[in-house]
């Protein structure tokens, strides 16, 4: 998106951010995809409940059964959407940040988020993908800013040049890291996928709050 400050994160708080976070809640609101940062690499995100969905599931080419994740503003907002709150805030030490957790959906669970009755959970750590989670009721389905098959995009040029969003919002001065998120099964306590927080790191805390 162009006109948007990049220069930290207090530019957050300028007109310019406001009129961008303004305008990419109407792109996610009237089913469009918008493109933005977290800590790890660039999320590509579509409001639950809108057309936007389908269309991410197309424009990325992924497979109908594979789900995607639903990002959250908070752990107290993901909370609602899994059957065992109290199993997730064992984690509340690594979120937000770089962990998703597949767990067991609630039944307010948007049925996009959890087709086979569980859902990933992220909270993200990055200021503007958290200032947008907030802006469009905490909750919004999302994948990595690829298509399937292709690395993910690792900055706002790279974001802009894989032409699958309507719209994309800069990192603010935060750049992605570039290591995604481990991925942890809750129920079964296994490491589906080793990412930015360290396996044994992950299983040692769990076992010491079991």
């Amino acid at each position: 998106m162009g006109g948007l400050p990049d220069d930290g994160t207090k530019g957050l708080l300028s007109p310019e951010w406001e009129r961008g976070f303004v305008q990419a809640e109407t792109v996610l609101r009237q089913g469009g995809l918008v493109a933005y940062p977290s800590e790890t690499v660039w999320g590509l995100a579509a409001l639950p409940g809108t057309e936007g969905v389908a269309r991410l599931y197309a424009v990325k080419g992924r497979l109908a059964e594979k789900p995607v994740q639903g990002s959250f503003a908070s752990v107290e907002t993901a909370e609602r959407y899994v059957q065992l709150p109290v199993a997730l805030r064992r984690l509340v030490s690594f979120l937000p940040g770089p962990l998703t957790v597949v767990t067991d959906a609630s039944p307010l669970c948007p049925v996009e988020l959890a087709p086979g009755g569980r859902v990933g959970i992220r909270v993200p750590d990055h200021p503007v993908a958290l200032e947008l989670l907030g802006r469009v009721g905490g909750v919004l389905a999302t994948t990595s800013c690829n298509r399937s098959g292709e690395p993910p995009a690792l900055s706002y040029d790279e974001a802009v040049a894989c032409g699958l969003a309507d719209l994309v919002l800069p990192d603010g001065g935060v750049p992605a890291r570039g290591v995604p998120s481990t991925v942890l099964d809750l129920s079964s306590c296994q490491i589906l996928r080793e990412g930015a927080v360290p396996a044994a790191t992950l299983l040692a805390a769990l076992e010491v709050q079991s």
